[in-house]
């Protein structure tokens, strides 16, 4: 079978159903265990598949780990793996499908929940299709996460030794066009600016204002886009008890985001400096350099890491030859976002990531249209027909 006919062999009614019998499944994060085993089954009486499910658990706090899926094919290929989260966002209890149009959306009182079980969906399709029409193919492996919503937590905890695979695709975006090869490294920060509490009316002149000094720090600041490469943000601040109290203490928490590893040290290290320097600053002009107040406390995490996957890997070439021959055009872009792919390339897995068509996610206006679907499934195919695609393909 040419790649050229996989999107007709998509049975877009199973599809369809498989889809909807999914997303009626609650998985919200950290309460995946009944669409895992509901999979796990699946792929188990379907086509007699290894599964495993991991004990990512015990760091995610979910209440199941999360699902590796492997089918031995019937060509000696090199292996490769297809990823996809099967937690979603709130509210995402009762979810009723909505098909109209084309197009699938919820009743409008959830979420819909093809962020991200479009994803499976069309992976199972593929494999159905692969199975039905005896297609030839080599091992393929599915990792399905927790947690992803959630900080990329599944990802996080996944030990990748269980994978024989070291490269994969993720389906998890929007445009089913776009391939995402870069995404930024991050990290997450929190400050802890101690003062001194102080009746506001009867004896201000005692106390020292955490909040006047997180202000003066933050002002001094830059945040937003620093440039085509970095961001920073600080997204959340607490402090204060009473209007009739000095505050004592604010607690704030950001983040950095870059595609250069340098440049994002040098900003996060820039933000924490500034309220060290309003610090220091204060304690000068208080003529006592070595009070124990105030003072900052700071902890930083590495969030995830960077992804930059080069436009001659065979992720990349395979995925833009088995679209040229469905006569699609693909595009190449660097996101701003994290994703498990960030993390995977992390712990050694290469990875880039698919778009699937799924729009207006993380809201009650979800929707994805089933012709997108259709096209990802028969661009999972060609992939796994021509992986690993080399320059003479």
């Amino acid at each position: 079978m040419e790649i050229k006919y996989f999107p007709k062999l998509v049975d877009q009614d199973r599809l369809s159903k498989t889809f909807c019998d999914l997303v009626r499944i609650d998985s919200p994060s950290r309460q995946e265990k009944e669409v895992v085993f509901y999979l796990k089954e699946l792929f188990e009486k379907e086509f007699n598949a290894e599964t495993i499910i991991d004990d990512s658990s015990k760091e995610t706090g979910s209440n199941t780990g999360n699902l590796i899926v492997k089918i031995k094919g019937n060509l000696d290929k090199e292996p490769l793996f297809f990823n996809a989260h099967l937690d979603t966002v709130e509210p995402c209890r009762g979810i009723n499908v909505v098909f109209e149009n084309g197009v699938f959306k919820s009743d409008g009182r959830t979420i819909l929940g093809g962020d991200d079980k479009a994803a499976v969906a069309i992976l199972i399709e593929a494999l159905r299709i692969l199975k039905d029409r005896d297609i030839e193919f080599g091992p393929i492996e599915f990792l399905f996460t927790v947690c992803e919503e959630i900080g990329l937590l599944g990802a996080k905890a996944f030990n990748p030794s269980l994978l024989d695979a070291k490269a994969g695709y993720a389906l998890d975006s929007t445009d089913p066009d776009m391939v995402i090869h870069k995404a930024p490294c991050a990290t997450r920060f929190k400050l802890r600016i101690i003062g001194r509490a102080a009746h506001s009316g009867l004896n201000p002149e005692e106390g020292i204002n955490a909040i006047k000094l997180v202000s003066e720090a933050i002002a001094g600041l830059s945040l937003g886009r620093i440039d085509e490469e970095t961001t920073c943000n600080i997204g959340i601040i607490k402090g204060g008890k009473a209007t009739n109290i000095v505050p004592d203490i604010v607690e704030l928490e950001g983040e950095v985001r870059s595609h250069n590893k340098d440049k994002l040290k040098e900003v996060q290290d820039e933000i924490i400096s500034s309220f060290y320097k309003t610090i220091r600053q204060y304690k000068e002009k208080s003529g006592d350099i070595s009070a124990k107040l105030p003072r900052v406390e700071t902890e930083v995490f590495d969030d995830y890491p960077l992804m930059d996957v080069k436009e001659d890997d065979p992720l990349i070439k395979t995925v833009f030859k088995a679209a040229s021959k469905q006569d699609r055009n693909l595009f190449l872009k660097a996101t701003g976002g994290g994703s498990d792919a960030n993390v995977f390339n992390g712990k050694g897995l290469r990875a880039i990531i698919l778009g699937i068509g799924m729009q207006r996610v993380h809201t009650t206006e979800e929707f994805i249209r089933l012709d997108d679907m259709v096209k990802t499934v028969a661009l999972v195919l060609g992939i796994i027909k021509l992986w690993p695609c080399t320059d003479n393909q």
